[in-house]
């Protein structure tokens, strides 16, 4: 039998890219002689992130629709087309044997044009409020794997399946690489470390608040590992002359990152969160207000109310920051508690479940 043929499809942000490659990993330690292709927009992080993680990848000319009225726009429909046109192309020249779409612009036309073609075809949905692209592509493809309950209000219901959402396997290890984190970032181990993460991008309130911070930190004899993302580095580069303090445009390695911290300052996508429960730290979320239904918002609460974090929201950052976090990083007790209760919530198992959809639709 000839060996099996894979494209993904999913990017523009860690968040789309990441599960992919996840997804492709347990493909491939299934199919060793598998092949796989890679399909993002062509001026987007994905273009060099997928080839770090040792996959071809061919790019189209796609983007978003902004949501205000731009010139931007005024080519989208050109765009369209081209990528619908170069998708087909991909399409007829690889020939797979199922395509699995995790997001993103490029998935939009690549997966129209696999279901077009009746390959078979799965999304993976990673929010509690999904994306337009995978809203379009609901009625097209043959499966859609979900992290969050109730997404019948926005997928057919035969055809959704609760998996969870794909985590890079490195992290399944996190709590045995703390004294190899600790080492890879030159961290004193009498001392408490704290990750801030504000997505591959960069969160600019997060990375005004940790600035603003800084002499804080220090009274509290804390290290602080600070991914401000690659749009902000030059502004923020400055402090790592600051005593106890690392900034980095991008982490690459995100285990040591996770391994080496005891406390953790995140946004609230649903990526991050899935990590987040997996590797069992105590985290405080602020969640970004500026995207679709507020989605970040629901992700950190359903995680806070079960004591499992704590929410800051962006408005409250000025009267309740150094309180809470002065509490959290000076009581163990309470670390411990959140540790657990947000281990807890884990899915370990949402990639190979996500996996065995793929072979299903391989077997039909």
């Amino acid at each position: 039998m000839k060996p099996y043929k894979f494209i993904l499809s999913g990017g523009g942000t860690g968040g789309h890219i990441y599960p992919a490659v996840a997804i492709a990993d347990e493909l491939k330690s299934r199919y060793p002689d598998a092949e796989f292709l890679f399909v993002g927009a062509s001026d987007r992080m994905e273009m060099e992130k997928v080839p770090q993680a040792g996959y071809k990848i061919e790019g189209l000319w796609i983007s978003g629709i902004q949501r205000k009225l731009t010139l931007k726009n005024l080519a989208f429909p050109f765009k369209l087309i081209s990528s619908l046109w170069r998708a087909r192309k991909i399409i007829k020249t690889f020939r797979p044997d199922a395509v699995v779409g995790t997001g993103g612009f490029a998935s939009g036309p690549l997966l129209q044009m696999a279901a077009s073609k009746g390959i078979p075809s799965l999304i993976q949905e990673q929010n509690s409020f999904p994306g337009i692209t995978n809203k379009l592509l609901a009625k097209k493809v043959n499966t859609i794997c979900v992290a969050y309950e109730g997404l019948e209000k926005f997928f057919p219901k035969e055809k959704i399946k609760l998996t969870g959402n794909p985590i890079r396997k490195d992290l399944l290890q996190v709590k045995q690489k703390q004294v190899e984190g600790q080492k890879a970032f030159k961290l004193d181990d009498s001392k408490q470390s704290l990750l801030v993460l504000g997505g591959s991008l960069g969160a600019r309130r997060i990375n005004q608040l940790i600035e603003a911070n800084i002499a804080f930190f220090e009274a509290q004899d804390i290290q602080v590992i600070w991914q401000c993302g690659k749009l902000y580095y030059d502004q923020y580069k400055q402090y790592n002359a600051s005593k106890n303090v690392q900034v980095y445009a991008f982490l690459n390695e995100m285990d040591l990152a996770y391994a080496a911290s005891n406390v953790i300052i995140s946004r609230a996508g649903a990526i991050s969160v899935s990590e987040l429960c997996i590797v069992g730290k105590p985290v405080v979320f602020i969640p970004s207000p500026n995207v679709a239904e507020d989605h970040q918002t629901k992700n950190a609460k359903s995680v806070a109310d079960k004591n499992a974090a704590i929410l800051i929201r962006e408005k409250d950052l000025e009267a309740d920051f150094q309180n809470e976090f002065s509490e959290l990083v000076s009581n163990k007790n309470k670390q411990n508690e959140l540790s657990k209760n947000i281990e807890a919530l884990a899915l370990f198992n949402a990639t190979n479940a996500i996996v065995d959809e793929v072979e299903k639709l391989l077997k039909k």
